[in-house]
């Protein structure tokens, strides 16, 4: 296993698949920094105490070599290095479990008190009265008074059901690890598909507070194509239009984050950032 102890000012990006994860834009954007921080495989929970298999099956795939595979619903714990953040990030990828949450959620605050990580961002996904023509709504909320004050966050005020996502921010907080959840609203008329729109909106909000650059890859094109389906999804269908004509006319009244000064400083600032490490010699 890894050895943990020593890392760079460790941070801990955590989503899980299920009920947090409207068209998997939370899990997507872990995926997104697994592929592209080339993270390496630390260890993954024991699913037999966690997991209702006729609820999350095992899985058969066929691999490269033509042999037959199979995967069982489990959470993965990967570590990324990469080179120009100047820390390194923990990332849990997983399955929200069925049983025995609080079990579940301890097992990996373990793993976040052996890193010695600082804060815990949470990644979730929810489905909402949102135009796809506008930006994916984020919000992020804590409810650490500290973080929330030196972050500028939305106090925690949610009152309802709640996921694994939930629970876990709730013993980080409880144990006196400061959390962080980020979630996207998915335009719920369209979320039968991945959004890699809402997971690019998420990375952008973790770039923001963690302040680090996150590559873009090819996430940015397939924002692109999944717009694109939308848009044609809308234009061969007259009451989806005018449904999402009247969504439109509410953001558009609305206060929106997205317009304020301080987030388009914010975008802009990042745009700095990828310009000057795409131009080193500059």
């Amino acid at each position: 296993m890894v050895d943990l102890a020593n890392l760079r000012d460790p941070v801990v990006i955590a989503a899980f698949e299920g009920w947090n994860d409207a068209a998997e834009a939370a899990t997507g954007a872990v995926d997104h920094l697994i592929d592209e921080w080339d993270a390496e495989l630390v260890t993954a929970i024991d699913p037999e105490d966690y997991y209702d298999y006729q609820v999350n099956r095992p899985r058969v795939a066929i691999d490269d070599d033509g042999a037959r595979q199979l995967t069982w619903p489990t959470t993965r714990i990967y570590l990324a290095r990469p080179d120009d953040t100047g820390r390194d990030v923990l990332l849990i990828r997983g399955v929200e479990p069925n049983m025995r949450w609080r079990a579940f959620s301890r097992e990996l605050l373990e793993l976040v008190d052996e890193s010695n990580a600082q804060i815990v961002v949470v990644l979730g996904a929810l489905l909402a009265d949102a135009p796809h023509t506008r930006p994916i709504p984020v919000s992020a909320t804590s409810s650490d008074e500290e973080l929330t004050a030196a972050w500028s966050l939305e106090p925690s005020t949610y009152e309802g059901p709640t996921g694994i996502t939930g629970v876990f921010a709730d013993l980080c907080t409880t144990l006196g690890v400061p959390s962080v959840s980020i979630w996207s609203a998915i335009p719920h008329y369209i979320a039968g598909t991945p959004c890699p729109k809402a997971s690019l909106a998420l990375l952008g909000k973790v770039e923001e507070l963690l302040d680090l650059t996150i590559p873009e890859g090819d996430l940015p094109e397939l924002a692109r194509a999944w717009q694109r389906g939308a848009d044609e999804l809308s234009e061969e269908d007259p009451e989806v239009a005018e449904y999402v004509q009247s969504l439109e006319e509410q953001r558009d009244t609305a206060d929106l984050p997205e317009a304020t000064g301080e987030a388009i400083a914010a975008e802009f600032e990042r745009y700095l950032k990828r310009r000057n490490k795409n131009r080193p010699g500059e």
